[in-house]
């Protein structure tokens, strides 16, 4: 072999060998995860996810109907009733079908919706695998299903559902960073999922794609139920507490956890080692971080949330290509800028407002 060919083998060596060491949280990895964080802490610019558009003209027909998972939800309800608000300004019907969360109220409204001459119906932040038989129902005829901010880019819902993505994905790798980045890479991470939501396995996904990353720290994944969060979260977060007094943060997926987490680490009395780090930006929860029981919440406005929707099954019903991103913005709340979100904190405070412009230009309404 020539000088220069074994010179370039052992060089595809030393690159293989180095690729199967495990990646520790070292300067310049905790350097990386503070510059994303740091982004995300930064106030949202828009982005549009498509083409500008003439929405009125194209809509000026249609008649859409949102079946939110339950409307009593202050982020589902709040969201679904801003699509209707935004539909009325562009000058097109969305209707709301209030829901309390019953499985059976969804399907009366799928129904309503098929039987009434809809050309879209959107099951907002359901479990599209449940209803699959109904999604079928409204294909057949001919109206447009849509699932929209019920899961990551890396769980699409099952045909014939078409997706409005949220990149849930993105928001478990950044509590999991967080973590880490506050701990220098020594993260003893309890992780709170709820596997019976559609979302989760997105969100449960970026925490384990980023704790894998992290040699010197550790995790562990407890299930629990939507159903159960009243009446198991705080026993079984306690429990694990005490179980293993090192665990230095607890990522609740979702922020309505947090009204049963605080509890179990303030009776545990562990408030002084353990931080928690969670994800929706609920107001009752970035009071929390104001009152310094929470320490990170990373937040997504309702009424950007709606606006992106809305531009979404607008390009469907207008024969414009897909959405693949809605542009959403993740946006971290933590002590230093909890307060623009009000005092107390409001819906849909503090993102800035730069959206609202973005949408009416790309719309074609200014």
């Amino acid at each position: 072999m020539t000088t220069k060919l074994l010179t370039n083998l052992a060089g595809l060596a030393l690159f293989s060998s180095m690729a199967a060491i495990p990646v520790t949280a070292g300067a310049a990895d905790l350097d990386a995860i503070g510059a994303t964080i740091a982004e995300h802490q930064k106030l949202p610019a828009f982005v549009p996810a498509g083409e500008p558009f003439d929405a009125k003209t194209c809509m000026a027909d249609k008649k859409l109907m949102v079946v939110s998972f339950s409307s009593a939800v202050e982020f589902t309800g709040g969201v679904a009733t801003r699509m209707t608000e935004i539909a009325k300004e562009i000058g097109f019907q969305y209707d709301h079908y209030q829901t309390q969360g019953q499985p059976s109220q969804w399907i009366q409204g799928i129904n309503q919706a098929v039987t009434q001459g809809y050309d879209l119906v959107d099951v907002l932040m359901s479990d599209p695998r449940v209803l699959l038989p109904q999604a079928m129902q409204v294909d057949q005829a001919g109206l447009k299903v849509v699932a929209a901010h019920a899961s990551g880019f890396d769980t699409p819902a099952p045909e014939p559902f078409q997706n409005v993505h949220i990149d849930y994905t993105q928001a478990g790798r950044l509590m999991a960073q967080w973590a880490i980045l506050k701990t220098q890479g020594k993260a003893n991470v309890l992780a709170i999922v709820a596997e019976d939501s559609f979302s989760a396995n997105s969100l449960q996904n970026g925490i384990k794609e980023v704790m894998d990353e992290c040699e010197d720290c550790k995790v562990q994944y407890i299930n629990v139920p939507v159903t159960d969060w009243a009446t198991r979260m705080q026993s079984t977060v306690q429990s694990a507490l005490l179980r293993d007094p090192s665990v230095n943060y607890i990522l609740p997926i979702y922020d309505g956890m947090a009204q049963f987490v605080v509890p179990a680490v303030e009776l545990t009395q562990s408030a002084n080692r353990v931080k928690i780090a969670t994800f929706n930006g609920s107001p009752y929860v970035l009071q929390l971080v104001q009152q310094g029981k929470v320490e990170m919440d990373i937040g997504e406005s309702i009424d950007w949330v709606a606006h992106a929707i809305v531009d979404a099954e607008m390009r469907m019903l207008c024969g414009l290509p897909p959405v693949e991103d809605p542009k959403v913005p993740l946006y971290i709340f933590d002590a230093s800028n909890a307060d623009t979100a009000g005092k107390p904190p409001q819906i849909s405070t503090g993102y800035g407002d730069a959206y609202l412009a973005g949408y009416r230009k790309l719309w074609g309404l200014q």
